[in-house]
């Protein structure tokens, strides 16, 4: 039998204690947040994931190419790629009304249906870059719906009571957070694409795939922390280039 998930808030506490400081129980007050992000070395949430983004960028750039003759075959079926974003909307949305019923095989198949939204969430750019459809346009639609169809999901995990509301808002919110930051970053001038081990296709496969097992409230607590941890990468990544920004045209 599954041991209960530890209260939220201790949790969470006891989470920022140990990642912020691995050998012992202070807590750092969030005013020196910013001069620890100057400290790379030593900021052990900044490290520990940052070793892993190489890694998770070489699968990404060999799944690019294998995605792009994903493109190119489902572009025969003649569909835009914005109809293909409707359909990974489609199943983003049936997922969550699987997540929203309790039985025995709702929750696989509400994994499943995560695993096709997903899929499909990579046909639509696929399609867009191997057809050369790719505009201003589809960009903006594609995002919105994405985060339109992650909080449907997440909804659907609370309502079919699969994990606490406090843990779907922890998740849903630092996912949230994961895109604004990189949106944010990027109209600064700052790329933050590849940053972090939390991306959107991450955290779906990894609520997925535990969904699929049976263990979707372990999915919402997995995904909550990968979300916090690339949130605070992408914010320390883009607070040091800002900062060196500042100290070149102080210096000039």
């Amino acid at each position: 039998m599954l041991r209960p998930l530890p209260p939220s808030c201790a949790l969470l506490r006891d989470l920022s204690a140990g990642l912020l400081h691995p050998f012992t129980t202070q807590v750092t007050p969030f005013s020196t947040f910013p001069n620890l992000l100057t400290r790379r070395s030593t900021l052990s949430i900044y490290n520990i994931p940052a070793r892993l983004v190489p890694l998770l960028n070489k699968l990404r750039a060999t799944l690019d190419s294998a995605f792009l003759s994903t493109g190119r075959g489902f572009s025969k079926l003649g569909l835009t790629p914005t109809s293909w974003t409707f359909v990974g909307l489609l199943f983003a949305l049936l997922s969550a009304l699987a997540f929203g019923n309790r039985g025995s095989l709702w929750q696989p198949l509400a994994g499943l249906l995560v695993l096709a939204s997903g899929f499909f969430d990579i046909v639509d750019g696929a399609v867009a870059r191997a057809t050369g459809r790719m505009t201003k346009r589809g960009a903006f639609l594609d995002s919105t719906l994405d985060r339109l169809g992650e909080v449907a999901i997440y909804l659907g995990i609370m309502v079919g009571g699969y994990s606490s509301p406090e843990w779907v808002l922890v998740a849903i919110t630092f996912s949230l957070l994961v895109s604004y930051t990189r949106a944010r970053g990027e109209a600064l001038g700052i790329k933050l694409s590849g940053v972090g081990i939390g991306e959107r296709s991450e955290r779906l496969l990894i609520l997925a795939v535990l969904s699929i097992v049976g263990l979707a409230s372990y999915g919402v607590l997995v995904v909550a922390v990968v979300a916090i941890l690339t949130f605070l990468q992408r914010t320390g990544t883009a607070w040091m280039n800002l900062s060196k920004e500042v100290s070149g045209r102080a210096l000039s």
